[in-house]
């Protein structure tokens, strides 16, 4: 793809609507991968020798189409399926991106000790103002950014919490350390609302989008709470799928 590519402007046809046909048909052929970086803007428009203005707007089509995902400051890639996420007593993020063989991975990017409020003391059943853990955690499927969880766990259970999950990457296996070998969930709410400045950043989604917002409460096997979390998705790169059983 050297050299610019001839459009028909007496087609009748929007020039956008012909670069965005012919991207799409590049990108149905194998053109670009899945998860590939497309060229930039500039590159596009000196290829069919039109304006960024007119990029732009082929670009935002397929967008819209769910063939492109935009991130932000990092460009615009050929977009993969969304990940389909079940909702179930069972919810692994690790176990349920592998299981679609993509490569998942976890990090820790903030942690910090408070007291428990009101809320958090409901959902987690402990005393007003017992410490808690808090940890934020950014979770990755094929090097592509899913979603940011915020959880909070008692501090007295889980004194090693944030070096092990720094170690381990996963939230189960920290758990694990600390002698909670399995757990369950107990009860999700999702719900919509639009991304903030800091998850923005570290999602790679613009500003003014929507994101899933994913609340849970995960029980050990006696049926204790050990953790609630606030979980945001990219919604046009998770799937939610809600276990009926």
């Amino acid at each position: 793809m050297t050299g610019q590519t001839k459009l028909d402007r007496a087609a009748g046809i929007a020039v956008w609507r012909q670069i965005m046909e012919m991207l799409k048909a590049e990108i149905a052929g194998g053109a670009y991968e899945k998860g590939s970086r497309l060229p930039t803007e500039s590159e596009i428009a000196s290829r069919f020798g039109v304006n960024r203005h007119t990029v732009r707007r082929a670009i935002a089509a397929l967008t819209a189409e769910g063939l492109l995902r935009a991130d932000q400051g990092r460009g615009t890639f050929v977009a993969n399926a969304p990940l389909n996420y079940p909702i179930g007593t069972r919810t692994r993020f690790s176990e349920i991106v592998s299981g679609q063989d993509r490569a998942p991975s976890g990090r820790l990017i903030g942690s910090e000790t408070e007291d428990a409020d009101a809320l958090l003391a409901q959902h987690l059943e402990v005393p007003h103002g017992t410490p808690l853990i808090r940890i934020k955690t950014l979770r990755v499927a094929d090097g592509v950014p899913m979603m940011i969880g915020t959880s909070w766990l008692e501090q007295a259970r889980f004194p090693n919490l944030v070096a092990d999950y720094a170690e381990c990457g996963t939230v189960t296996e920290a758990m694990r350390r600390a002698g909670v070998e399995d757990y369950r969930r107990k009860e999700t709410r999702i719900f919509a609302e639009l991304i903030d400045v800091k998850d923005a950043q570290q999602l790679g989604v613009a500003l003014g989008q929507p994101v899933l917002v994913i609340e849970s409460v995960n029980v050990d096997p006696t049926g204790r709470p050990i953790q609630y979390t606030r979980a945001r998705a990219a919604a046009d790169r998770i799937q939610l799928v809600v276990d009926g059983g």
